[in-house]
């Protein structure tokens, strides 16, 4: 797995997941239960994982919708 997104905007993260999917990649939304020890105030990112396999495309299908993909180590 390879990290595509990172975020705290939950409206991007279900944009990018839709896209994905639209596009039949498959993708896993790390850190959700993040926002129970935060209490819901959004601080902490949550990151959007995409098989190694699907990188490429997952990288085309967000950039081609105006969404930052994650270029972090």
């Amino acid at each position: 797995m390879k990290q595509i997104l990172r975020t705290t905007d939950m409206a991007t993260i279900a944009f990018a997941q839709a896209l994905l999917q639209g596009e039949g990649i498959d993708c896993f939304e790390m850190d959700v239960n993040m926002s129970v020890l935060e209490g819901g105030i959004g601080i902490f990112p949550r990151r959007l994982m995409v098989r190694a396999d699907d990188f490429t495309d997952a990288v085309r299908a967000l950039r081609d919708n105006g969404i930052e993909v994650y270029d972090g180590p």
